[in-house]
């Protein structure tokens, strides 16, 4: 076994909910590598149950609305100047308002297509801007994604629009912060009951259907998936760059499935 060592490395995690979130699963892994980690989160009212969720894994927490540039600037630049540099970063925010999620693609309305890109994909390109003059030579940042950003995924509606941003997005940066020895990648993990997935109309068809077709038969976990984080941020990865990496028991492969896995 190859071990991960990442001591005396810095991370940032962007967008922790709880403990269940996939952020929080990746910041853990790299807690559990050796590394310092500092995480943020939205509104000052989740603090308390943030606080609990993160004790022992993060070592700084910060309130952070992303769509605040200023107020991003002002954390990122914070950590900086405590740290004397940042060497990983995970950008786990994404958001677009529920009417957007129930109804047809074709009626979104333009103030929640351009809230959802807005906070699920430029929010990238702002930190990553932020973050550049900050990070160490080696560092890497990773996005989360998902499978709809390539395929039609029913009801996931704007937010599959903005994965697919978000994507685009991990190749600019990656060509544009590689000279700089930085390294940029996306984890499109299969269905994981978090707050937020369980939020999506029709994620329990989603859960089943990935159980059933997917070529391990399962879905996957969030230990699973911050695994992949970590692997991602660390120096085993230092060849890798503009990715999009899956950890979705197979499910992306598969084109028209067994007919002796689907219902009758």
């Amino acid at each position: 076994m190859v071990p991960i060592d990442l001591s005396g490395k810095k991370a940032v995690v962007f967008g922790v909910t709880n403990e269940r979130s996939l952020g929080f699963a990746i910041g853990k892994k790299l807690k559990e590598a050796g590394a310092q980690v500092a995480m943020t989160y939205q509104g000052e009212r989740v603090r308390p149950l943030v606080e609990k969720a993160t004790q022992g894994v993060a070592d700084r927490l910060y309130e952070l609305d992303v769509t605040d540039e200023d107020r991003l600037r002002e954390v990122v630049r914070t950590i900086a100047e405590e740290w004397g540099g940042i060497d990983a970063a995970v950008h786990a925010i994404a958001f677009a308002p529920r009417r957007a999620m129930e109804g047809r693609y074709v009626e979104t309305s333009k103030e929640d297509w351009l809230k959802a890109l807005e906070v699920s994909a430029y929010s990238l390109v702002a930190i990553a801007r932020e973050l550049e003059p900050h990070l160490n030579p080696g560092a890497g940042l990773v996005a989360l994604s998902y499978y709809a950003a390539e395929k039609y995924v029913p009801k996931y509606n704007v937010m599959a629009i903005a994965k697919s941003a978000l994507e685009a997005s991990v190749r600019y940066l990656a060509a544009e912060l590689g000279p700089k020895g930085v390294r940029v990648n996306a984890v499109s993990a299969g269905p994981v009951r978090t707050v937020a997935a369980r939020s999506i109309p029709g994620f329990t068809m989603l859960w089943d259907h990935v159980e059933k077709v997917a070529p391990l038969r399962r879905n996957v976990g969030q230990e699973e998936v911050g695994n992949l984080g970590l692997f991602l941020l660390s120096p085993l990865a230092a060849g890798i760059t503009g990715e999009v990496v899956y950890v979705d028991a197979g499910y992306h492969i598969i084109g028209i499935p067994d007919p002796g896995t689907l219902e009758v």
